[in-house]
Parts: structure tokens; C-alpha cells; sequence
């Protein structure tokens, strides 16, 4: 991870849904951009028919001849539509991990059957996006000023001129809104929603949603903080503009909440301590960015953490940020909250 530090950040490449990547960590979860493996040969069913209409977030409607059959897309996007049944050729943004492995956010996707055009912030292989041909790409979008997510700043219009592009918003909404569209959006590329493991699916995160709703209202003292973090600080989690916390918080959970003026310097979104100062918020349940870009609870050695209430009493849980936006990937998130809210003790 040569020269990660002096690479020169905007401010989305500092910002994350509801956590930070820091400026050393944004980058932490290097990856080649030169790695290739060849595209998937599956399609929907539907990618031989036509023609296909899709209006996005941005306002913006997709008019193609026929359903897209070569597929770009941000890696949690990808991994949503392959929960819906829709394969895509090519993905950017963190697939796989430094051993090889699917990066949390690839969820179920076989990466051995993609082309991945960039692992890390800033990559994305323009000359191997253009080679598979794409019909359009697709990414989530953290502002509301359009801007698509893991889209090089550098290389965006060069890659705009290559395929219409469709983004999915993830800001300042509830998680139902954007899992919502994508469903629309699978619906669109051909995916079968009546399927029953995809009705289920449905079901299930409903059910889950009601669990999480009745945990909290049993334990409305249990405070809880989200957060992220780096090896020089941690980001307290506002709950403002994250689609999840905004969703958690509106089913009742009792959220820890940075005040506006320190959240001011990460955009709205957190608040950054440095690690002497980690005990300023005291939690009863510390919810942690599971990103591969960040560093995870078990390795976090300093002393104020491993004195705070909820790490002591062993209350600390995964969180992921940017939830791959399907009702299978999503309903997990709620049940782990529930859980740890429904055996939380009052420890702050």
C-alpha cells in the first residue's frame, strides 16, 4: 500500500455512511487494480428483451433498446442484484481481501467470476471497463448531489461516456427507501420477485424490523453508539443521515448522538476522537464498522477502549455501514441488534 497517505482525498473520499474511512484507513483494504478474472457468463433471463427504462435517484431515466446484459456495478450493488438472481460482468470498489478472499461487502458473489475494475478508493481500470462493452453501470450515492460512489473523481466523465450510469441513493433516508428501489431496479434488470426465496426474504426482514422495534421498547435506557475505527482515531457515528441508524433510531433504538458542531468536521456525519478521548461517550452497546478498511474490535489494544462499560461487559456488535441492499443481506443487521439489545445489561 505504497504512497496510500499521500494520495489526495475530497471530501467523499473522507466521508462513509455513517463512519469514516479516515484518511490513512480509506485505503487500508488495498487491492490491484491490474487483477482481472473473466466476466460472468450468467444473464437474466430477461437481458434478451427490450426495451428497458429505469429512472434513478438523481432523476435521471436510463432508455436502453433492450435489458442491460452487461452489467457494471459498485461491488454492494452488485452483490444486492446477485441476491435477486441479476449477474453482472464487472465491479469496483472493495471485492477482495489482501488473502483473496470476498470482501464483506462482495456478500454471496462468487469474485472468481468477475471482472474487478478497481479494489480500493481511487481505482477503477477505465481501458478494462471499456474493453467489457458495458450496457450501463450502477452505484449507490452518498449526497444528494449525485455524485457516485467509488467513481473516481479523476476519471469520472471519461467513464460517463462509456455507459449511461443509474445510482441508487443511501443518504439521509431510511434502509426500507433504498431497498425499496433496489428491488425495483432487479425487478427492472429481469430478476424474478415472486420468487418464493425472495418473498421470504421480504418476510423475514419485516419480522425483523417488528423484533427490533419491541427490543427497544423494552430497554428504552439501553444507550447505544456507533462507530468506526482507524488506527489513530474513532468516529462516533451520527444518526442523521446513515440509512440504517436512521431506521433504527425511528424503530425506537436509543442512540448515543455527537452534537451537530462536532460532527461538523466529518460533513454531518461523525464526530472524531482520538483514542484518549474514546470514554467521552458512555454506551451501553458500541456498535462497530465492519469494513474491511477499518480495524476491527479484536484488534483494538488501547487501554480507554478496553475500559469502556460495553466493551467490558462484552456488549460490542458488527455494523456495516453500507448494507448490501437486499432484504437477505439486511434482516441479519436487525436481528444482531435485537439480540444484543434484548440481552443488554445497564452497564453505562
Amino acid at each position: 500500500m505504497s504512497n496510500a497517505r499521500a494520495t489526495h482525498f475530497t471530501r467523499r473520499g473522507i466521508l462513509a455512511a455513517g463512519g469514516a474511512l479516515g484518511l490513512g484507513a480509506v485505503l487500508a483494504a488495498c487491492g490491484d487494480d491490474k487483477e482481472e478474472s473473466g466476466g460472468s457468463s450468467k444473464e437474466t433471463t430477461a437481458a434478451k428483451s427490450g426495451p428497458w427504462t429505469f429512472k434513478d435517484d438523481r432523476g435521471q431515466a436510463v432508455k436502453l433498446d433492450k435489458v442491460p446484459a452487461n452489467i457494471v456495478a459498485f461491488t454492494g450493488v452488485a452483490a444486492a442484484l446477485h441476491d435477486y438472481g441479476v449477474s453482472v460482468k464487472g465491479v469496483f470498489g472493495p471485492t477482495k481481501t489482501a488473502d483473496g478472499k470476498a470482501d464483506v461487502q462482495a456478500g454471496d458473489m462468487n469474485i472468481s467470476k468477475v471482472t474487478v475494475l478497481g479494489n480500493a478508493w481511487d481505482q477503477f481500470n477505465v481501458e478494462k471497463y471499456a474493453a467489457l462493452a458495458p450496457d450501463v453501470l450502477l452505484s449507490t450515492m452518498f449526497d444528494d448531489a449525485g455524485t457516485l460512489w467509488y467513481v473516481p473523481e479523476a476519471s469520472k466523465d471519461k467513464i460517463a461516456k462509456l455507459a449511461p450510469s443509474v445510482g441508487i441513493s443511501v443518504y439521509d433516508r431510511q434502509i426500507t427507501e433504498p431497498l425499496q428501489r433496489m428491488w425495483e431496479l432487479a425487478e427492472s434488470l429481469g430478476a424474478d420477485m415472486t420468487a418464493a426465496a425472495v418473498t421470504d426474504s421480504k418476510k423475514k426482514f419485516e419480522e425483523a424490523a417488528t423484533r427490533l422495534r419491541a427490543a427497544a421498547k423494552a430497554k428504552p435506557d439501553i444507550k447505544v453508539m456507533a462507530g468506526s475505527a482507524s488506527q489513530e482515531l474513532f468516529y462516533v457515528s451520527g444518526t442523521n443521515l446513515s440509512i440504517d441508524l436512521e431506521y433504527f433510531k425511528a424503530l425506537g433504538v436509543n442512540f448515543i448522538e455527537p452534537p451537530e458542531k462536532a460532527k461538523a468536521e466529518g460533513g454531518g456525519w461523525f464526530e472524531s476522537l482520538s483514542w484518549e478521548n474514546v470514554d467521552r461517550y458512555q454506551a451501553d452497546i458500541i456498535m462497530v464498522d465492519d469494513r474491511s478498511s477499518t480495524i476491527q474490535p479484536a484488534d483494538i489494544t488501547e487501554a480507554t477502549w478496553q475500559k469502556l462499560p460495553a466493551v467490558k461487559a462484552g456488549q460490542v456488535i458488527a455494523r456495516s455501514p453500507e448494507p448490501i441492499l437486499s432484504y437477505d443481506k439486511c434482516t441479519p443487521l436487525l436481528v444482531n441488534l435485537a439480540e444484543a439489545l434484548e440481552k443488554a445489561k445497564k452497564v453505562s
